[in-house]
């Protein structure tokens, strides 16, 4: 299931949100109230009473809202990915080099300032759980769809190509985790180094599949 898969369920399970700016406002600020309270708690270590008091809410409004505990922790996923995907995706007009730079800065860019929520999309932030495991694996795919779309101008690639690609996506999850705990280097360098091992993985899958030629710029002779 795709991102966009996932996002019509979830709208198609949630409860209609009255359509009034002081409705959506109030929805909004709990899902980034939630944001915050499960990046640094597990899933199990919050009741209800526990969110509904550190928002200074009635427990019946965030059932108005979500339905259940497990609805609003799934539509705090669901808008934190919305989020990363749209910060990555942009400026799609650009040359496909100027994309790959793009699609990575604003990767780290929204990593940097969007802590929590990007600690509860990559680390899921309750154990193993197969729909929030389903939505991080729709992240990453969203994520492999844009670099192959900006290395060789077509989403639909060869297994091998998709492979690399996820590889390495995986490989910055746990580097940009590291590097927003402990951030040594700045968001330039970050950006730098990402850039290089993707071409070091762009000419890993040319030799492995001729069909994937690397962009000119990841060519050692480029």
């Amino acid at each position: 299931m795709n991102i966009s898969q996932q996002r019509a369920t979830a709208d198609a399970a949630r409860p209609r949100v009255r359509g009034t700016e002081r409705s959506l406002a109030r929805r909004a600020e709990l899902l980034a109230i939630g944001r915050r309270l499960f990046a640094d708690r597990s899933y199990d270590a919050l009741s209800m009473d526990d969110i509904a008091r550190q928002a200074h809410v009635a427990k019946g409004l965030i059932y108005y809202y979500f339905q259940s505990k497990r609805g609003y922790y799934l539509a705090i996923v669901q808008d934190s990915v919305a989020d990363l995907v749209d910060f990555a995706a942009r400026e799609a007009e650009l040359p496909q080099l100027d994309r790959v730079h793009r699609t990575v800065e604003s990767y780290l860019r929204y990593a940097e300032h969007n802590q929590a929520a990007y600690r509860t999309i990559v680390s899921g932030g309750v154990g193993f759980d197969t729909e929030v495991q389903a939505i991080r694996d729709g992240v990453r795919e969203a994520i492999v769809d844009t670099i192959a779309d900006g290395a060789y101008g077509s989403r639909d690639v060869a297994p091998v190509a998709r492979m690399g690609l996820l590889g390495w996506v995986c490989g910055v999850e746990g580097a940009t985790l590291d590097w927003i705990d402990r951030p040594g280097l700045s968001r330039e360098t970050m950006r730098e180094l990402l850039v290089r091992t993707l071409g070091g993985t762009l000419r890993a899958i040319e030799e492995l599949d001729p069909a994937y030629r690397a962009p000119a710029p990841a060519r050692r002779d480029g």
